[in-house]
C-alpha cells in the first residue's frame, strides 16, 4: 500500500528485487525519526534473504504470527499489536514516512512483537516458510485506477497464491478498501483463485469487524464521504477454483 496521504505515482524507484511503485520518501524525517530509522529498524528488519520462521524475526517467540501488508502510518498495525501481546506482527511498507511513524509508537510503548520490512511486501512472502501465518491484512491498497496499472494491484493472481501458501488452513485474510471496483475486483480475484472462503454472514460490507482500530486512511476516507468495505476470507484447506 502506498502510504495513506501520499500520492500513488510521485516516484518509481527500483530496489535489488523488484519496481517498487510508489514515493518512497516524503518530507524530510524530524530528528527523532531519523535516529530511529538509524538505530533502531535494524534491530527490527526482518531478513528475507533466505527461507525462515517467522520467530526468527523476533526476540522471543509468539503463539502466532499476522502480517499486515503496507501499514501506512502504522494505527492499525500498532493498536493489534497492543492488544494482542501474544501474537508477532510483521509489518511490511516502503514509505520510510510511515515507518517512521511507526517506530515512534513502538519506542514509546517498548513493543517486542512488531518486525518491520520497509520493502515489497512480496519479499516477505517469498522467504515464509508453507502455512505459518494465521492472519493477513491488506488494508487500502493503492488501486491504481487507470487500467494499464492494474498489473500492479496488490490483488494478483501470484500474489494470492502466496497468501494462500503462508496461511494456515482457518487463517483469516481482510481486506479493506473505500473504492467500490477495487472491492469487485478482488471478489473476482478471489473467486478465481478458489483458496479462500468469504464470511458474508450479515451481507453488510460497510460494516466494520468487531474491535476494528481504524486506519488514519480510513478516517480521512469517512470526512471525504468515501464509504469503506470490509471483507474477511477464511483459508481453505484446499482450493476450490471458482468459488468463494
Amino acid at each position: 500500500m502506498s502510504a495513506p496521504d501520499e500520492p500513488p505515482e510521485s516516484e518509481i524507484s527500483e530496489d535489488r528485487k523488484r519496481v517498487v511503485y510508489g514515493r518512497r520518501q516524503g518530507h524530510k524525517l524530524h530528528p527523532r525519526q531519523a535516529k530511529l530509522v538509524d538505530d533502531l529498524l535494524p534491530r527490527l528488519r526482518v531478513d528475507v534473504q533466505a527461507l525462515a520462521r517467522p520467530a526468527d524475526w523476533f526476540s522471543r517467540a509468539f503463539e502466532t504470527y499476522a502480517l499486515e501488508i503496507g501499514f501506512g502510518g502504522g494505527e492499525h498495525l500498532v493498536s493489534r499489536a497492543r492488544a494482542q501481546t501474544d501474537v508477532g506482527f510483521i509489518g511490511c511498507e516502503p514509505f520510510l514516512n510511515g515507518v517512521a511513524k511507526l517506530l515512534i509508537e513502538i519506542d514509546e510503548d517498548n513493543l517486542d512483537n512488531i518486525a518491520v520490512h520497509d520493502e515489497d511486501a512480496r519479499d516477505v512472502l517469498e522467504a515464509l516458510p508453507d502455512q505459518c501465518l494465521a492472519q493477513v491484512y491488506l488494508l487500502y491498497p493503492d488501486p491504481w485506477h487507470k487500467n494499464r496499472h492494474n498489473k500492479r494491484r496488490f490483488i494478483s493472481p501470484e500474489n494470492l497464491d502466496q497468501v494462500f501458501r503462508v496461511l494456515r488452513p482457518g487463517g483469516r485474510f481482510l481486506v479493506a478498501s473505500d473504492i467500490p471496483p477495487y472491492i469487485e475486483w478482488t471478489l473476482s480475484h478471489l473467486r478465481e483463485q478458489g483458496g479462500f472462503a468469504w464470511q458474508d454472514e450479515t451481507g453488510d460490507r460497510q460494516k466494520a469487524p468487531e474491535g476494528w482500530p481504524g486506519t488514519r486512511y480510513e478516517a480521512k476516507a469517512l470526512r471525504e464521504g468515501r464509504v469503506p468495505t470490509y471483507l474477511e476470507f477464511i483459508r481453505r484447506e484446499t482450493r476450490q477454483v471458482g468459488t468463494l
